[in-house]
């Protein structure tokens, strides 16, 4: 007799490792992933590890919008859509490890500004977040944003990367309660004593530690035994039955997709609004992909940044996406640093976070189990790892180093990273040109340093 089973089961495992091996050179193909020195499993835990650092979005930028007067419902599912197809497509045309989701602080202008003190119906608002969108395609199809990248000088390139990482520290202070606002002194020294503060404390160790001795996904497994000892010792909810982990159905897109009123925007002469929307994104994201860039080694010796194209290409186009599916300007995540310093070097990365945030989805219940405490301090050894950076500064040149200085300094003091790039910008043409050293400036820098003064006088 013929034993058909066991001949069955032994075609089924043949097949199974043909299609494993299949799709692992799709990847390979697709990504270029030896070629980055990492491997499959690597960049699915920093995906995993920069969702779970983002993944706050789902619930802040909501709760944002509800305040402009957008449907509840159709924000958590725009956000969480907008997010998905704006990763994937960054993983997948530009290769690069960076996620994307509507801005914190271009949806609280969008929100309180535009909407709350204008007085403008969020459809209107969503109108002029469109054209900001196609100022941007168009910016960067004329090579303008490009030019205006390449214009920055080396020195507040490495700058805008030390800032960054003081930013992203600053975001994971707060959140862990180690400091807090104080009206004196503005920033003090929060309650230590305080048991959420005692736990983010314990998760900073323990993931300092774990990096130190560089264990692999230490980030992502610092933040999983956090959070699990937060609802351990009751200070986090647990899931305590099927339908807190589970949607019994999915967030409508219904009340917001195509809701935007291009015309209304257009009439109303919004050209400030869409001036500021246009400012502040093109400089927040493009600190954002810098810094990014820098950490996971896309940048070339003469400054030059891999794919830039191609990532600015996404990012324009995701703008003018995330005003028809209903939500403020998409944007890249400085989060995504807590990937890459998992080891994301690929645009592996931010597929899995799109395809975690598709997921989410079903378990938007499950995401609000992670407290902010738990995710608070990857921000701040992110921020430290970014600390690198600053050996490159040259401070010798004061021409050179005070604008430096006041780039990395007034991101964090100004809770923006735009606004450490107006400064920085600006001062440096100043510098320069009191320092009888104008030929160093790139004619693009003396434009871009004119639309921040603008921007700053008319944002006063």
């Amino acid at each position: 007799m013929v034993n058909l089973g066991g001949n069955a089961r032994h075609i089924t495992t043949a097949f199974a490792v043909v299609r494993g091996v299949i799709i692992l050179e799709l990847l390979e193909r697709l990504f270029k992933i030896s070629e980055k020195g990492t491997t499959v499993r690597t960049e699915l835990i920093a995906g995993l590890t920069t969702f779970i650092a983002m993944s706050y979005i789902v619930f802040v930028n909501p709760n944002i919008l509800a305040d402009a007067g957008i449907p509840k419902e159709a924000a958590i599912a725009s956000t969480i859509w907008i997010a998905a197809l704006a990763s994937l497509v960054m993983g997948v045309v530009a290769n690069y490890p960076v996620a994307l989701a509507p801005g914190m602080g271009l949806n609280a202008f969008f929100a309180y500004y535009v909407c709350g003190v204008l007085g403008l119906h969020w459809t209107v608002a969503l109108g002029a977040v469109f054209f900001s969108g196609i100022l941007f395609l168009i910016l960067t199809i004329g090579g303008i944003r490009q030019a205006i990248i390449n214009s920055v000088p080396q020195n507040l390139k490495y700058a805008i990367g030390v800032g960054i990482g003081l930013f992203i520290s600053f975001i994971g202070l707060k959140g862990t309660g180690i400091i807090i606002s104080d009206p004196a002194t503005f920033i003090t020294l929060g309650h230590v004593g305080d048991p959420t503060t005692l736990l983010a404390l314990f998760g900073l160790l323990l993931t300092g530690a774990l990096i130190a001795l560089n264990i692999q996904g230490a980030i992502l497994i610092g933040i999983i035994l956090t959070t699990i000892l937060s609802m351990m010792l009751g200070l986090s909810p647990t899931p305590s039955s099927f339908g807190d982990i589970l949607s019994t159905s999915l967030p409508s897109l219904g009340a917001t997709f195509g809701e935007l009123d291009i015309a209304g925007a257009w009439n109303y002469g919004i050209v400030s609004i869409i001036f500021t929307f246009t400012v502040v994104e093109l400089f927040d994201n493009m600190g954002t992909l810098i810094g990014l860039t820098q950490k996971a080694n896309l940048i070339d010796k003469d400054g030059h940044i891999e794919n830039l194209d191609k990532a600015l290409t996404t990012d324009a186009v995701g703008t003018i996406a995330s005003s028809i599916f209903g939500t403020s300007t998409v944007t890249s995540y400085i989060e995504s640093a807590a990937g890459i310093a998992a080891g994301g070097k690929t645009g592996l990365t931010a597929v899995t976070v799109a395809v975690m945030f598709l997921v989410s989805l079903l378990f938007a219940p499950l995401i609000g189990l992670v407290p902010a405490f738990a995710t608070s301090p990857a921000l701040i050894l992110v921020g430290a790892m970014m600390m690198n950076g600053i050996k490159q500064v040259n401070f010798e040149d004061f021409t050179d180093g005070f604008p430096a200085f006041l780039t990395i300094i007034m991101m964090p003091m100004t809770s923006s990273i735009a606004n450490g790039f107006a400064f920085g910008f600006v001062s440096y043409v100043f510098m320069k040109t009191v320092g009888n050293k104008v030929k160093e400036i790139h004619p693009v820098m003396w434009v871009v340093s004119i639309a921040f003064l603008i921007n700053l006088f008319m944002r006063s």
